[in-house]
């Protein structure tokens, strides 16, 4: 019979840096030390109840991975300029909730490079740094600007897209570490490519807006993994309620099993159960 570690609703795993990241695997109000599970037997059963991480409805369906329809339509943190920043509501006179858009965009933001299944350039907000690498699986990342809003992070961001990617192959990054690279010196070419675009963005917003990061320390990140798949397949609780497997790895926001991979992010507010089977 399955021993029944914790049961309760999931939110996105708790990460901490130190020499390999420990994750917590959060449940309700249960706090499971996850990387102490890694070479044992694991089953997760989705027990048929989801409710909204924002509002707690219960619901048929969640959408932006937790919330309710009527959240996802209504919450600022829901807007498509959240995925678009340099689209930023607040900026444009229509955020759904202009104090949060205050609270949360119109703050210092990072951009920064990492590097997750390859190179690639990101903007996360100051407090979420490193939290926001270990989020994406980066293996290496270092900040490049310090900027005054969101809106100024997705416009200087939009710049580097022209040169570098802006996403993750989650495939990739779940197969194992991406090749090092020297993030310095993409940085300096960067900087060459852009110095353009950089320079109009200071004339338009000032100096003091947009703040390149010259001296700042590049961060190696270590995941808790004892194997990495070959073939990434990945379970679907809605299609399966009942999964698991020896845990092989943690990465990102994945658990990573020798059947499968499930990205915990999207089950947020699923109602499962965590059991060692062995």
């Amino acid at each position: 019979m399955p021993d029944v570690v914790a049961t309760g609703a999931v939110r996105k795993m708790k990460t901490q840096l130190e020499d390999t990241v420990r994750y917590t695997m959060l449940l309700g109000e249960h706090e499971i030390p996850l990387n102490d599970y890694l070479g044992r037997q694991l089953q997760l059963d989705f027990k048929g109840q989801i409710h909204c991480i924002h509002c707690d409805r219960k619901i048929n369906k969640s959408f932006n991975q937790g919330y309710c329809y009527p959240c996802f339509r209504g919450l600022a943190q829901c807007d498509s300029c959240i995925v678009s920043p340099e689209k930023c509501h607040y900026d444009a006179g229509t955020c759904r909730e202009p104090q949060w858009g205050e609270q949360h965009c119109m703050v210092d933001h990072v951009v920064y490079l990492a590097n997750t299944s390859g190179i690639k350039v990101g903007i996360t907000r100051g407090s979420q740094v490193p939290t926001r690498w270990m989020d994406q699986g980066a293996t290496q990342a270092k900040p490049i600007f310090r900027v005054a809003t969101r809106l100024y992070s997705g416009l200087v961001e939009s710049l580097f897209k022209s040169h570098i990617a802006d996403k993750t192959n989650w495939q990739a990054m779940l197969k194992g570490d991406a090749e090092p690279c020297d993030l310095e010196q993409v940085r300096q070419r960067l900087m060459q490519e852009c110095a353009a675009g950089l320079d109009a963005l200071g004339q338009d917003f000032g100096i003091q807006a947009i703040t390149e990061l010259v001296s700042e320390p590049e961060t190696h990140i270590k995941y808790p993994v004892l194997e990495y798949p070959t073939k990434v397949s990945s379970f679907n609780l809605d299609k399966t309620p009942s999964i698991g497997g020896t845990l092989m790895g943690i990465k990102g926001q994945y658990l990573i099993f020798d059947s499968g991979v499930i990205n915990m992010r999207k089950y947020g507010g699923y109602h499962i159960s965590l059991s060692t089977t062995g």
